[in-house]
Formats: structure tokens, sequence, C-alpha cells
């Protein structure tokens, strides 16, 4: 099984890379909604040392920016108090967002964390509120933004992936086949025949179209940051099993992410129902698993492996077990 953690500040330095492979680390997410490949080479050169101390390969997954909406730079992080009214400008929303905002419209920023409503064309008041940071993620409930399914940065990093040992490309809100065939064709004219090509299940088209998604992936992505943000949350899980249950029909292996261990960005121990929801994924057959802030920028990412780690090899176990 495959165990993914994701790179940022917090496990930046070489020597805490080493300790989350040789505890049982098998690859790493890089987020490119914040930064390029070329940007990153600091970090990948750590990876690459830690992955020689440890002797062992490592996994490298780029995660592109594709159709997400994202607001953009902020001149500081924006306190945003449960109540107030915020104009729309204040939030840096992309243009694409602010063309199709209309009275009783929901905001909901940085996965869901923060809830607002439109009130109207230059105003929003705050139903749940937090501080926004930049380039944080924007859903529109209910509401369609068309965009294409790779920017130009994607492309780019694209084209540059087989040089910095790319072995996977996640591609995020994926809406059709086609979306991925676009994606397929880049990787392919750059050389990356032989990178996996990961499909985000994180929106309703994706939901519709998972059929021919798991068709054209090498792995599906059940990503339940913004597929929660998509659906009620108390419906999130019966999506989760339903998407399991379509990949192991068809054989295609399928990624769990997203909150995994989330309480672990600032404490050292996880909860129970963390560790419950990572050993259910490994019971529903998931061939990977991945923490994100976790390991990103928590104080703990050493730790977060372990108990990653940790809890995948008991409920192995205990599949084996039961089938004996």
């Amino acid at each position: 099984m495959h165990i993914y953690g994701t790179l940022g500040p917090a496990c930046a330095a070489a020597d805490i890379l080493e300790q989350m492979l040789c505890a049982g680390m098998t690859g790493v997410r890089l987020n490119l909604s914040h930064v390029t490949l070329t940007q990153a080479e600091p970090q990948l050169a750590a990876l690459r040392e830690a992955a020689e101390r440890c002797g062992k390969p490592v996994e490298l997954l780029i995660d592109m920016q594709g159709p997400e909406l994202r607001v953009g730079v902020l001149d500081a992080p924006l306190p945003l108090a449960a109540g107030a009214r915020v104009p729309l400008d204040a939030l840096a929303l992309p243009p694409q967002v602010r063309a199709v905002l209309t009275p009783g419209q929901a905001l909901l920023l940085d996965d869901g964390k923060l809830l607002l409503t439109v009130k109207d064309a230059d105003t929003a008041e705050v139903l749940r509120g937090g501080t926004l940071q930049s380039r944080k993620s924007v859903a529109l409930p209910g509401c369609e933004v068309s965009l294409p399914p790779l920017t130009e940065s994607d492309r780019l990093n694209l084209a540059a992936a087989r040089t910095f040992g790319v072995t996977g490309v996640m591609q995020p809100f994926v809406r059709s086949a086609e979306d991925l065939r676009a994606v397929r064709a880049a990787m392919d004219a750059a050389g990356g025949e032989d990178i996996r090509l990961f499909a985000k299940i994180e929106n309703q088209q994706g939901l519709e179209q998972l059929p021919a998604l798991i068709d054209a992936a090498d792995e599906i992505v059940i990503a339940r940051g913004d597929l929660g943000n998509a659906m009620p949350l108390w419906e999130l899980p019966g999506a989760q099993k339903r998407i399991a249950a379509q990949c192991r029909e068809k054989g295609r292996p399928f990624m769990v992410v997203t909150q995994m261990l989330s309480s672990m960005e600032i404490s050292p121990v996880p909860t129970r129902a963390e560790v419950s929801d990572i050993f259910n994924a490994v019971l529903d057959g998931a061939a990977s698993v991945m923490v994100t802030g976790e390991t990103a920028v928590g104080r703990y990412p050493v730790e977060v492996i372990r108990y990653l780690i940790n809890t995948v090899h008991a409920a192995q176990a205990y599949l084996t077990a039961q089938n004996s």
C-alpha cells in the first residue's frame, strides 16, 4: 500500500524527510497551486538526499492547479468575523468567480472552513468566520464556473515533470474523461508516457462521470475536502463508499485523502475517529492513503507518518486474520 505525505515547510529538511521515509512513507505530494517545480527544487533536493540516506525509492506526485478556484495573493491574512460584512474586493476572488456571483450565493473558502453569503454586487456576509490566507480554495455550491483543464503553469510543470523525477500527476476537479485525455496528451508530449495519472473526485460532475473517469485514469482519488463542499457533509461518507465500490468493481486502485489526521497539525496524537477513518479506508480496499497539511505545515510530521503507517498495518493484519 502506498503511504503519501505532502511536502511543505514543516518537512522541508532532509533529516525530517529521512525519518518519514524510514518510518514507511513511500511517496510525497507537491502542491503546485502554490509553487512551481523549479521553485520547489530545494525541497526536492532534500527529498532526494533523504531517499538516498534511507536507501529506498520515493514517489513524487504533483498536484496540478487545473480548473481549481483559489483566492489571489492578499496583502496580509484577512480576519473574517462571523456576522460581519466584507467587501468582495477584499477577498481577492478570481474574475471568473466575480462574474457569476449573485445575491444569496454561498462562498466556501479554505476547504469550507469559512462560509460567506453574497448580499449584493459588492459585499458578502460572514456566516462562519476565521482568518483567510492567500491562495486558499474557493467553492460555489450549486454554481459551475467554466475553466480549461490545464493552466499555463500546469503545462510548464508537465513539460518539466520527467526532469524532476515526477512519477504521478494528480488532476484536480476532474469533470469528464476529456479533461483526463487533455492532461494525458500534455504528459505524453513532454515524454511522460510512463507517469501515472490520478483523477481527483472533488465535485458533482466528477461523481456523475465516475465510470468514464475510472477507465481513463490510473488511479482515482477520493478528495474529501472539496467533495465535502459539493454536498451536505453528512452525505460525504456515503459518496466515499460508492466511489470505493465502483473502483473495486472495475479493478481500479483508489486513494483516500483529506483530514485523515487533521488534529495532528497541532496535537502529537490523533483522535480515535481519525485512526478509525484510516482503518476503514484500508478495509474498503484503498490502494493509497495521503496526508496533506499534517506533514506540510503541522507540528509533528514524523509522528503523523508513524500513526498513519501503524494504523494501515493494523488494518492489514485485521484483514489477514479475517481471511485466514
